[in-house]
């Protein structure tokens, strides 16, 4: 099944920090980010899925992680490991929050 576009919260959440409020934008990844026209991404890998079965992981969530595992040398176990850790990964894959839980199983 096609992923749902992620549309930012339109209020903050009460308890929690945004992630784009708490990082240094200076930060490579942060505003590589910002570069990135993740609108036409989205595009061009929306029309590789189905219209059917199970709720597909976000497309720049999958991309973020592909980017991230590829330039920093990791595996899939060890990327998803380091994202939980790593408040630019999450904001660079996309994540408006910061998370504690893996994003995707690695397997």
């Amino acid at each position: 099944m096609k992923p749902k576009k992620q549309e930012p919260t339109p209020c903050d959440d009460l308890f929690r920090m945004r992630l784009e409020q708490m990082l240094d934008q200076r930060h490579e990844l942060y505003r590589l980010a910002g570069k990135i026209d993740w609108s036409v991404v989205e595009e061009r890998f929306e029309r590789l899925y189905s219209d059917e079965g199970r709720p597909a992981i976000p497309i720049r969530l999958m991309v973020g992680l592909h980017y991230l595992k590829h330039t920093f040398n990791e595996s899939d176990e060890t990327v998803v490991e380091r994202w939980v850790e790593n408040p630019y990964w999450q904001y660079f894959c996309g994540e408006e929050y910061f998370r504690h839980e893996l994003p995707i199983d690695p397997s």
